[in-house]
């Protein structure tokens, strides 16, 4: 298939976005679940099945329009249920659930660099532009910079992002509530700051100006240090 073709960039953006966002949920269940909170577990959320975590906008309809439009691909699955009350430490452990799902990012996104140094190295000298392995190269690559750009981005500080919640846990409880409530804006604020924003003030652009460098920052000390191991 023509690497140039629409679906063929679709399904190079999209797969691996889907995959990433589905490890990010289930490590926020996973956490809760050794920290005594075993509702994800009891809804069957601590599955690697897609289709158990899809949101229809998030995970489906949004990628797709921003592939479509060329511009950065985010996207989110349905949350798994946490409930802080089961948990032994409450305000510490929501903490801990909160930075699960960024942490399994960069761990999948270091996976995918040693992928993308494997793959080069296996192809030699002349990488291919066309067939299997530019696909797979190409998934992986893109595979790198949905997980770093997932993991920096959710740990913004506002709700309803994974940083949000991490504030919220450390906040006093009088200040924590009306903060945490910010999050029912949670689709205006990411509106904002992906769209908005950027429109009306582009040097205030919080994903060029500052999440940006630092994902490349990242993807870059993760390559290096692939290619060493490699």
């Amino acid at each position: 298939m023509n690497p140039d073709n629409v679906v063929y960039q679709v399904a190079a953006w999209v797969i691996p976005l889907i995959i990433a966002i589905v490890f990010h949920e289930v490590a926020h269940g996973y956490v809760a679940y050794l920290l005594g909170d075993r509702t994800a577990q009891r809804l069957g959320r601590l599955t690697l099945n897609p289709i158990r975590h899809v949101d229809p906008i998030g995970t489906v309809v949004l990628p797709l329009v921003l592939a479509l439009a060329h511009a950065p691909i985010f996207g989110w699955a349905k949350p798994v249920p946490v409930i802080a009350s089961r948990m032994r430490n409450p305000q510490l452990d929501m903490a801990l659930v909160a930075m699960a799902g960024p942490a399994s990012n960069l761990v999948l996104g270091f996976v995918a660099a040693l992928g993308v140094a494997l793959v080069s190295r296996a192809a030699g000298a002349e990488l291919p532009e066309t067939g299997v392995t530019y696909f797979l190269l190409l998934n992986l690559y893109n595979f790198l910079q949905i997980n770093i750009f997932l993991s920096i981005f959710n740990m913004l500080p506002l709700p309803p992002f994974d940083g949000g919640h991490v504030v919220a846990a450390v906040l006093p409880k009088s200040l924590a509530a009306p903060y945490a409530q910010l999050g029912r804006y949670g689709f205006l604020i990411m509106l904002g700051l992906l769209v908005i924003l950027p429109t009306i003030a582009p040097g205030a652009d919080v994903v060029a100006q500052i999440i940006g460098p630092v994902a490349d920052g990242v993807r870059r000390l993760f390559l290096g240090v692939a290619g060493l191991l490699v």
